[in-house]
């Protein structure tokens, strides 16, 4: 029987449209210059240069405001917290780079406008700030000496090494942190106003104040030692976890007395392929013995963030080492739960967000396309907006590259409308609010 024309039609938009309606889509885009400094100490002199002869180190009294590996809401709606990881990629080039967090404003572009340019934003406020200076930021230090780890601060030269340029005066003084001393990849703030930072050498989990002081003694995870640990390093301790391998990602839930850290990699004797999530109790201040099991796609795939929805979901980012450059990238955005798991069990996993198949109807990027991929190795930053819009943003790995093309990667900065909604999201910024009327940052505002 021959259907007619009109009626093919039809059927055709039928078929398509639940395709159509399953698609994520693109709805606000921003980017960061590769360039993009705030004034320190020299960083970049241990570091070596890019293969694509630009931005060569070192940056003298100057400070890259980029690899961003995790996210907070800001002051506003408008802002965000970023933190950036230990510089330049190992703890052996990373001695003069602080550990800092960022106050940014995107001005998105969306099919309505914006400009899609990054601005710095007063860590307070939220307003709008013409450079990355002083009340942008918050730089971790330990002024009252409770870490109880070697920092560069204790060294006369970097690495406590005659061949090393001379320790900044001003790590020195204010012992600030650096990424020689600690590989920061996480941070949530808790019901009572501190922050927590997962770090990737011990792993260790780092308790500061509202201003970024140190208030404790590093924690370590109990039978796990990554080769830098300081039990290993003193020969105390045998590492069972690969370099890099620490808190990659770490939520906290909605109470605020609860801590959820994700490893990147498999420790020795775990099957192949499985992360482990380490429940903490904040408020007894050690980790609850509860551990859960997240099964990546691949043994080779690692993991980006973890965020809570709730008091039993998260979502994690989960990619390959690929760019789009270099292999097949995988980027993907998963939420899992825990509720029902016993410990020891595998997390439930939905695949939420193809970072690699979003669509782009009005350009936003203005690569010519309708549809958009993100492409590059490290994406660090996710959080939920609303329940159908997220924020993800890359790690650029600064001043190295390659994701997108042969060239220093930038920052880019997504809203994704999500053709599926999660429930139960709670805006950000209301929650930022309230502890902000709680929290004093005040006496610990843009130093370092």
């Amino acid at each position: 029987m021959r259907i007619p024309k009109p009626l093919v039609v039809a059927l055709a938009a039928a078929i398509s449209a639940p395709a159509m309606a399953a698609t994520n889509t693109l709805v606000g885009w921003a980017m960061m210059p590769a360039d993009t400094f705030s004034d320190g100490p020299t960083s970049g002199q241990m570091a070596n240069a890019n293969p694509y002869g630009t931005f060569a180190p070192p940056y003298e009294n100057r400070q890259p405001v980029q690899g961003f590996s995790a996210v907070l809401p800001g002051a506003d709606e408008n802002s965000f917290i970023f933190m950036t990881d230990n510089g330049f990629g190992g703890q052996t080039n990373s001695a003069d780079t602080l550990l800092r967090l960022y106050s940014v404003r995107p001005d998105f572009r969306t099919a309505s406008g914006g400009s899609g340019k990054v601005s710095a934003s007063d860590y307070l406020s939220g307003a709008p700030l013409a450079r990355f200076t002083h009340p942008s930021r918050l730089t971790l230090n330990d002024i009252n000496q409770k870490l109880e780890l070697p920092i560069q601060a204790d060294y006369r030269f970097y690495y406590n090494d005659g061949s090393k340029p001379r320790v900044d005066s001003a790590i020195d003084f204010g012992r600030l942190l650096t990424g020689g001393d600690l590989d920061v990849e996480s941070v949530r703030r808790d019901k009572n106003c501190a922050m927590w930072f997962g770090d990737e050498f011990g792993p260790y989990l780092v308790k500061t104040d509202a201003s970024g002081t140190v208030t404790r003694s590093a924690i370590s995870l109990p039978g796990v030692y990554a080769p830098q640990h300081a039990d290993v390093v003193a020969g105390r301790a045998t590492a069972n976890l690969g370099g890099s391998g620490g808190f990659e990602g770490m939520a906290i839930n909605p109470r605020g007395d609860r801590l959820y850290a994700l490893l990147e990699k498999s420790v020795n004797g775990d099957p192949a392929g499985t992360l482990r999530i380490n429940e903490f109790d904040i408020d007894q201040e050690r980790y609850s013995g509860k551990v859960f099991f997240y099964r990546l796609q691949a043994p080779e795939h690692a993991i980006g963030d973890m965020t809570a929805i709730d008091e039993t979901r998260f979502l994690v980012i989960e990619r390959n080492g690929a760019t789009a450059t270099n292999g097949t990238p995988f980027k993907k955005i998963y939420l899992i739960d825990i509720r029902g798991v016993a410990s020891g069990g595998a997390v439930h996993k939905t695949e939420v967000v193809d970072l690699m198949q979003l669509a782009d109807p009005d350009d936003l990027n203005g690569d010519g396309q309708r549809s958009f991929t993100f492409p590059y190795v490290t994406i660090e930053s996710v959080l939920p907006l609303d329940a159908r819009t997220l924020l993800v943003t890359n790690d650029n790995n600064f001043p190295y590259g390659g994701g997108r093309g042969l060239n220093a990667d930038v920052t880019e900065f997504l809203k994704i409308r999500l053709a599926k909604p999660i429930p139960g999201v709670r805006p950000p910024h209301l929650q930022q609010a309230r502890d902000a009327r709680r929290c004093d940052v005040t006496a610990g505002a843009g130093q370092g």
